[in-house]
């Protein structure tokens, strides 16, 4: 099996460059500052919603649902389960998108 090309470096090397990479991330960090606090806001708002939206629809479906077909299992509770489900897994997506921008 062959070796890694981090596995051949020195220790001093790898130690040079996780350094340096440390110190790219910091001056990144600071030159958007100002960003990080809008960003920050911007995606707490996008996930919010994300969330909320397929939990109001999947609520909204249910009901329609319940007084269309009414039947001994709760619809509305279904759908709400649904609606949280795919608004949790709408947020993930966004906030992995969104984290691999960086």
């Amino acid at each position: 099996m062959a070796e890694k090309p981090d596995e051949k470096k020195k220790p001093c090397d790898r130690f040079r460059e996780e350094v340096g990479a440390k110190e790219n991330r910091k001056l990144k960090a600071e030159r958007h500052k100002d960003q990080d606090l809008w960003f920050g806001l911007g995606m707490f708002g996008l996930v919010g919603w994300s969330v909320a939206l397929p939990t109001l629809l999947g609520v909204a479906i249910g009901i329609w649902i319940d007084t269309r077909w009414p039947s001994r299992y709760s619809w509305t509770l279904m759908c709400l389960f649904i609606g949280v489900i795919v608004g949790c897994l709408n947020a993930w997506f966004w906030v992995k998108r969104e984290s691999r921008r960086e």
